[in-house]
């Protein structure tokens, strides 16, 4: 019974802040503001100027906003792109905020960046572990080809999460010491920035649901193991 309670409560913990994202980001996602007189793709092509990174693109995309610092690329959906509403201003703001993380190879950045591109071939190095478990653990006569599992574990689910919460102080960063202090100064009126503030907490809370899942499924892995 208190496994089941745990368990319920570490399931709320991941996917109630999902639901309280999305609700955040959709509410202010509605109507555009009569003071932004571009989009957030043009909000962004104006940031990344203004910061003398005219090398960094402006791209609409489907596959989720984000900054691509391996083609130096800010990329938005289409609602953010074409959009103007608070969401989207904010948004395209909290995205250039990584690009200039990149440009002043800022170390938390570059630490991310780096244990995302070792993430790929960990969860390679972990898939194979995991598969070849069994033969692996008869040559080399290991006591258990758990032992060798909980390795490919570890580099599949673990190597996740810490790439996870490591993104996390990344993200902050980029929201409350880059986007939000542009914004204030002249893009928002007084009136907006709470809501500001709100949309990129809830952006930040992404990184903390996607860690807390992680940190799940690497709990119920090792829990497998083990009998």
């Amino acid at each position: 019974m208190v496994y089941l309670i745990v368990l319920l409560l570490l399931l709320a913990s991941v996917f109630l802040p999902q639901v309280w994202v999305q609700h955040v980001l959709a509410r202010y996602n509605r109507k555009p503001e009569v003071n932004f007189p571009g989009t957030g793709g043009e909000l962004a092509r104006h940031l990344l100027l203004r910061f003398g990174l005219e090398d960094v693109q402006v791209e609409r995309t489907d596959k989720g906003d984000h900054y691509d610092p391996s083609t130096r690329c800010v990329r938005l959906t289409a609602d953010k792109f074409d959009g103007k509403t608070l969401t989207a201003i904010t948004v395209a703001a909290h995205e250039c905020g990584h690009a200039l993380q990149h440009a002043g190879a800022e170390p938390m950045f570059m630490l991310r960046s780096r244990l995302a591109h070792s993430a790929i071939w960990a969860a390679r190095l972990g898939s194979f572990l995991i598969f070849a478990a069994p033969m692996l653990a008869l040559l080399s006569r290991a006591p258990s080809p758990a032992l060798v599992s909980v390795l490919g574990g570890f580099l599949i689910m673990g190597f996740g999460v810490l790439v996870q919460l490591v993104t996390l102080p990344v993200e902050l960063d980029a929201s409350f010491r880059k986007a939000l202090p542009v914004l204030e100064a002249g893009y928002l009126e007084p009136d907006q920035v709470p809501a500001a503030r709100r949309i990129l907490r809830a952006a930040a809370w992404t990184y903390v649901a996607a860690s807390l899942a992680g940190l799940l499924s690497f709990w119920r892995w090792l829990a497998i193991l083990r009998r």
